[in-house]
């Protein structure tokens, strides 16, 4: 099973966690609401688990233009 990482702004791939089992309270998955698991998480048929995050581009984007929180997507 992997966990794979994902930026949701540029879809460049943050980071992958290759592991038979992972405790998802490790990852902080259980802190997210129903929402935000639905937003955020995609489990693939092949047992791929894709977690949308920020890059650390994306996130000093935003810091330097809070307009773009505003917008789904800022990345033309």
């Amino acid at each position: 099973m992997s966990v794979v990482y994902n930026c949701r702004h540029c879809g460049q791939e943050i980071g992958r966690l290759d592991q038979r089992m992972v405790d998802t309270s490790m990852l902080g998955l259980d802190q997210l609401s129903p929402e935000d698991k639905r937003d955020m998480i995609n489990y693939g048929a092949n047992g791929e688990v894709t977690i949308k995050s920020i890059c650390e581009n994306c996130e000093e984007s935003l810091g330097s233009h809070p307009q773009y929180h505003e917008l789904d997507y800022f990345i033309q």
